[in-house]
C-alpha cells in the first residue's frame, strides 16, 4: 500500500526542537525525506514555511503540532499518511511499511507504542481523522494524546517487532530500562505440512530447558472448533453466546466468537517470556520460515530471522539457513536476534 509521508518540522513552541540537527552531515529533515520518499509523496509542515522550501515541493505552514498534522493529512495525495517528527532520525521506511500492514477498515489511525509510551508523531493517520482534528482545533484542544484517545486507534506494540528499540529515539523519549526484558514474540511460518508444529515443540522444549516461560499460539487460516459437539459449552455457543469459558482446579479455557488479532490475544500471555505463533507467514512479526520439498521462500525476507529446511537450498539473500533438525543452531540464531535488541541475556 502506498502512503503519503508527512514530516512535522515544528519549532520550540510545540515541542519539536532541533529540526535541523545534523545526522551524518545532513539535516535530519533531509535525511528523513530521502529515507521515506520511496513510500509516496512527501509533505513538510513547519512554523516558518520558507525555512524548508528548498527541501520539498510541498511545504505547509502551521501554528501548532495539531494544525501541522491537519495540514499534512488534508493535502496528502494518499488516503493514509505516515507522520513523524523531524527530530526522529532513526525512523525508517521499513517501519512505516510494517505499520501499514495493520491498515484495515476497523481503525482510523495506527500508533506505535513502546512499553507504556505512545508516540503520536510516529503514526499513520487516515483522512477519516480530519473531522476529529477539525473539532479539536475549534475547541482549542491542541494535545495530540487527547486526539488519539478520541480516535479509533490501533496501538502497535514496538516490542513485538524486528525493529531496534531506538527507532523512536528523539529529544523527548528516554531509553527503555536496560535491565528490563520484554516478551519475545516470533512466528514459525511456512506452507502446510512443512514441519512447523514439530519445530515449535522442539523450540518450546529448548526455551524451557534454559529457564524460560513459554506460550504458543496457533493461527488457523480457516474456521476451527476447540469444542466438541454435545458438550455444555458447545451448546452455549450454538445458542448464540459470544464468549464461553470452562474452568476447573488448575486450568481454564476460553472460547471467544469475535474477530481478534495476534496483539489482542497476546494480552492473555502476560506470564510468558516467550510466545511462539504458528503460521502468519504474511504478518510483520519476526519469524522462522520453514521450507521443505524444494519450495521457494514465500515470506518477506525483512521479517525472517532464519530459515529451517529439510535439505540444502541456494537462496538469493543473506538470511541464515539451518537444517530443521539443528535445534540448537536455530535457537541460538533466534536468541541472538532478540539479544541484539536488548531482550535477554544469552547466558541465562
Amino acid at each position: 500500500m502506498r502512503l503519503s509521508v508527512g514530516i512535522l518540522a515544528g519549532n520550540s513552541a510545540h515541542g519539536i526542537n532541533n529540526a535541523e540537527v545534523k545526522v551524518t552531515n545532513r539535516m535530519t529533515i533531509r535525511k528523513l525525506k530521502e529515507e521515506l520518499e520511496p513510500l509516496g509523496d512527501v509533505l513538510i509542515s513547519a512554523a516558518v514555511k520558507k525555512d524548508y522550501e528548498d527541501l520539498c515541493s510541498c511545504v505547509l505552514e502551521d501554528d501548532s503540532a495539531l494544525e501541522g498534522i491537519y495540514n499534512l493529512v488534508r493535502f496528502a495525495k494518499e488516503p493514509y499518511v505516515f507522520v513523524c517528527g523531524a527530530d526522529m532520525p532513526n525512523i525508517s521506511k521499513n517501519l512505516a511499511k510494517y505499520m501499514s500492514g495493520f491498515i484495515c477498515s476497523d481503525y482510523d489511525c495506527y500508533c506505535i507504542a513502546d512499553d507504556n509510551f505512545i508516540q503520536p508523531l510516529c503514526t499513520i493517520y487516515s483522512k477519516k481523522m480530519l473531522p476529529l482534528i477539525e473539532e479539536a482545533l475549534r475547541r482549542g484542544d491542541y494535545k495530540l494524546m487527547n486526539l488519539i484517545r478520541r480516535a479509533k486507534v490501533k496501538y502497535i506494540s514496538l516490542k513485538y517487532t524486528i525493529f531496534d528499540k531506538d527507532v523512536l529515539r528523539n529529544n523527548i523519549i528516554s531509553r527503555r530500562d536496560e535491565e528490563s526484558f520484554p516478551q519475545m514474540v516470533f512466528c514459525v511460518s511456512g506452507f502446510k505440512d512443512s514441519g512447523k508444529t514439530g519445530l515449535i515443540i522442539k523450540l518450546i522444549n529448548e526455551f524451557i530447558n534454559r529457564g524460560f516461560k513459554v506460550g504458543a499460539i496457533k493461527h488457523d487460516g480457516h474456521s476451527y472448533s476447540m469444542d466438541s459437539e454435545g458438550t455444555d459449552t458447545y451448546r452455549f455457543l450454538e445458542a448464540g453466546a459470544l464468549e464461553t469459558a470452562i474452568f476447573a482446579q488448575g486450568q481454564f479455557s476460553l472460547d471467544f466468537r469475535i474477530n481478534a488479532d495476534a496483539d489482542e490475544i497476546l494480552n492473555f500471555f502476560g506470564r510468558c517470556e516467550v510466545v511462539i505463533i504458528e503460521g502468519m507467514k504474511d504478518s510483520p512479526y519476526p519469524k522462522i520460515e520453514m521450507i521443505s520439498g524444494g519450495r521457494k521462500p514465500s515470506c518477506c525476507s525483512d521479517t525472517v530471522i532464519c530459515r529451517a529446511t529439510d535439505r540444502q537450498f541456494p537462496f538469493d539473500d543473506d538470511v541464515p539457513v539451518f537444517h530443521r533438525d539443528d535445534i540448537e543452531g536455530i535457537f541460538l540464531c533466534v536468541a541472538n536476534f532478540f539479544k541484539r535488541r536488548g531482550f535477554f541475556e544469552l547466558g541465562r
